[in-house]
């Protein structure tokens, strides 16, 4: 599965170089895969209140070249289950169709009582 968002790149996501500050890649992959989960009809408040949280269990990032202020850059996310309770989004930040940030985003899923549970079918691509 393959999701596709843009953004543009304001003020208040740079440095004092004019440059994306390295955290806030972060929070675009966030965004993304928020907006992903999303499409499956249901936002992430609603899979809370269902008794499913999805969290971060790992994060690996390789920056390429920099975000500049006032870019327009796409973050590309590609899901894909790894076991019943972890999933992988290969996620990457692009400005007209070249790499600056490539993560390899490891996710889990929690029940109410923070125990590790199955994710929902409905973000498995087989389904």
């Amino acid at each position: 599965m393959e999701h596709r968002v843009s953004y543009k790149i304001y003020y208040e996501d740079t440095d004092c170089l004019g440059m994306v500050y390295h955290a806030n890649y972060l929070k675009y992959f966030e965004r993304a895969r928020t907006e992903l989960v999303s499409l499956g009809g249901r936002d992430v408040r609603e899979w809370n209140d269902a008794g499913f949280y999805i969290i971060v269990y790992s994060v690996e990032m390789v920056f390429r070249k920099a975000g500049l202020l006032g870019d327009m850059i796409d973050i590309v996310t590609h899901y894909s289950p790894k076991t019943p309770y972890r999933a992988l989004f290969r996620q990457r930040a692009e400005r007209a169709g070249e790499v600056l940030v490539e993560a390899e985003i490891e996710l889990v899923c929690l029940d109410h009582e923070r125990r590790l549970q199955p994710f929902p079918a409905i973000l498995d691509p087989a389904a």
